[in-house]
């Protein structure tokens, strides 16, 4: 029999609306949150730098801006630098300037498709706000490696493209207006995960490797 372990990653990505959708999520986690916490926002390549300081304010969990190399620490919010993906590698941040997705780079997908192949059922990802469609195929691929999928309903959400396409590219997320998210995370994050791996996934490599430039 399979031993069970926590869920001990989270990735989240938001777009437009995304700021005070992430204020209001980060604010309901408790200072003792058991997992670390990677955060994609859409940002120009000269701003967002101000991120991690807005959301120490938010909440009880600390924030700082991902450097390359570095592990991704329980009770811990890592936020994408300006103009480069963050990806998650072996337990630990690697930052790449690989090719922009939709014109945005950060970008969710890099980051889900990466956790996915990193930690498998120990994932969780959130969609928050936000237009298009950046976050979907990430989605699928946490969904496809035994993760799971949490999206602030779209009726909520200030836009709806991002949790929409999150939600058509997945067979079983978790839906739900953003002050009940907070809770859902904390809840879900302490649940128990398969402990083995799931079977290779040539796909997800496949996806991966877009996304690993210098």
């Amino acid at each position: 029999m399979n031993q069970a372990r926590a869920r001990d990653t989270v990735v989240i990505a938001a777009s437009a609306g995304g700021i005070e959708a992430l204020r209001d999520l980060l604010s309901a986690l408790p200072p003792e949150f058991p997992a670390a916490v990677l955060l994609v926002l859409h940002v120009p390549a000269a701003g967002g730098r101000a991120l991690p300081h807005i959301l120490i304010r938010a909440g009880r969990l600390p924030a700082s801006t991902a450097t390359d190399g570095e592990d991704a620490l329980a009770g811990h919010i890592y936020v994408a630098p300006p103009d480069r993906h963050i990806l998650l590698m072996d337990g630990m941040i690697r930052l790449s300037s690989g090719p922009r997705l939709n014109g945005h780079r950060p970008a969710a997908d890099p980051l889900f498709i990466s956790a996915a192949k990193a930690k498998g059922p120990r994932l969780i990802a959130v969609v928050l706000s936000g237009a298009l469609d950046d976050g979907a195929v990430g989605c699928a691929a946490v969904e496809r490696r035994g993760g799971l999928v949490l999206v602030q309903d779209p009726a909520d959400s200030a836009y709806e493209g991002m949790p929409r396409a999150a939600i058509a590219a997945t067979r079983h997320p978790v839906v739900l207006p953003l002050g009940d998210l907070g809770a859902a995370l904390d809840r879900e994050v302490r649940a128990p995960a398969p402990a083995a791996p799931p079977e290779p996934d040539p796909e997800l490599d496949r996806q991966l490797a877009v996304y690993l430039g210098p």
